[in-house]
């Protein structure tokens, strides 16, 4: 039970940082590109260094082989199908300004709820193998949702969308990431000796979240801020992992 109570904890808290990223906005408006790239790309660093120092080895460790092969390329599958079903065609009759303003804030906002589920898993699994490998995954991805509040929040709030319901979404957003939590212990309950496949599912969807969206998206940005960031994270996150006790 105590467990239970702390991995809800520590994933409601990076699933709120969703709602800080809008709030940051709302109060003092869109940050630089410089500082966007940053945090998005930092965000990847610290992914991929969790990824390859604590997930995947962990998973390597604990379970067959098979089951780490089978569960990273099915984190990768999912991920790209979750990823492209928030990919919609253009209308063909024309949207004004604001419409498209607030369409591309929904469409992020869905794809932020979408990416929180499996992200939650990820703290859940993460934290039965090891706390502290939970607790740095939570670290990454409360990092990772700044940003993402941020890009909701930016073109709502440039459509004029009132800012208490900018805010209300942005709540709502963050429980999906222990919602995802709780969905992942389920799996671990109901699925006996599948930890190894559960942690290598979290690393194949963490993989893809980093290169499909967060490296793409911060290098738009600004190149060489996303270079700084990335680095820093990886080896910031890679570097705290390996110091502290399993």
């Amino acid at each position: 039970m105590q467990d239970l109570l702390e991995i809800f904890r520590v994933s409601t808290i990076a699933g709120l940082a969703t709602t800080l990223g809008s709030l940051l906005v709302l109060l003092f408006g869109q940050p630089e590109e410089r500082i966007l790239a940053s945090l998005l790309a930092g965000a990847g660093g610290v992914m991929l260094a969790v990824v390859s120092v604590d997930l995947l080895p962990n998973a390597w460790k604990i379970g067959p082989p098979l089951q780490v092969v089978a569960g990273c390329t099915l984190g990768l599958v999912f991920m790209y199908f979750a990823d492209r079903r928030l990919k919609t065609p253009n209308d063909s009759l024309p949207l004004s300004q604001r419409q498209r303003l607030k369409r591309i804030g929904l469409l992020v906002a869905a794809g932020i709820a979408l990416h929180d589920i499996p992200e939650g898993m990820a703290i859940a699994v993460s934290q039965e193998a090891a706390p502290s490998l939970g607790l740095l995954i939570a670290a990454a991805i409360t990092l990772h949702n700044l940003p993402e509040g941020m890009a909701t929040a930016a073109p709502l709030t440039m459509a004029h969308i009132r800012w208490w319901k900018i805010l209300l979404l942005n709540i709502g957003i963050a429980f999906f990431t222990p919602l995802g939590a709780m969905l992942g212990l389920l799996a671990l309950e109901r699925v006996k000796n599948s930890l190894a496949f559960f942690l290598a599912f979290a690393a194949g969807a963490m993989v893809f979240l980093v290169f499909a969206e967060l490296i793409p998206l911060a290098r738009e940005r600004h190149p060489r801020y996303a270079l700084l960031g990335g680095t820093i994270g990886f080896i910031f996150f890679a570097v705290i992992s390996m110091l502290l006790p399993a």
